[in-house]
């Protein structure tokens, strides 16, 4: 290791580190093109061949023409899929237990009415709280 000064191996930290964003930067491209509904197949066929035929200089060009775009088509993705969670949660929570499960929340919400009017005691508004929810 003493041969090994530790400036280099900053310098190969580094380099490792642009080769590794480098990647990641070219798989967003790539993923970006084929997300992009927008472009036709020639364009995108274009566009991947600059990418892999020029690497480096492909990504920075993609970047630079196409950058704020690929923040739109991010956001509306995350958009679309925050929607589309939400849906299924709605879904999931109606069809849980049909409309019973709203049944049983205006059955408590009455039998709450019936004790503070003082038509039930609180032994009774327990035994048929513990009733509905059994």
């Amino acid at each position: 290791m003493d041969d090994y000064p530790l400036l280099d191996v900053f310098l190969t930290m580094l380099y490792l580190f642009l080769w590794v964003m480098w990647f990641f930067l070219l798989f967003k491209v790539v993923t970006d093109l084929f997300r992009d509904h927008s472009l036709n197949g020639w364009a995108k066929a274009g566009w991947l061949v600059l990418v892999i035929l020029l690497p480096y200089l492909g990504v920075l060009i993609y970047l630079i023409v196409r950058g704020r775009s690929m923040h739109e088509r991010d956001e509306k993705l995350a958009k679309d899929s925050e929607a589309a969670f939400r849906n299924y949660v709605r879904e999931a929570a109606a069809n849980q237990g049909g409309s019973g499960g709203s049944d049983h929340v205006n059955d408590l919400a009455k039998l709450a009415e019936l004790k503070d009017k003082g038509a039930l005691n609180p032994e009774e508004y327990e035994r048929a709280k513990a009733k509905l929810l059994a």
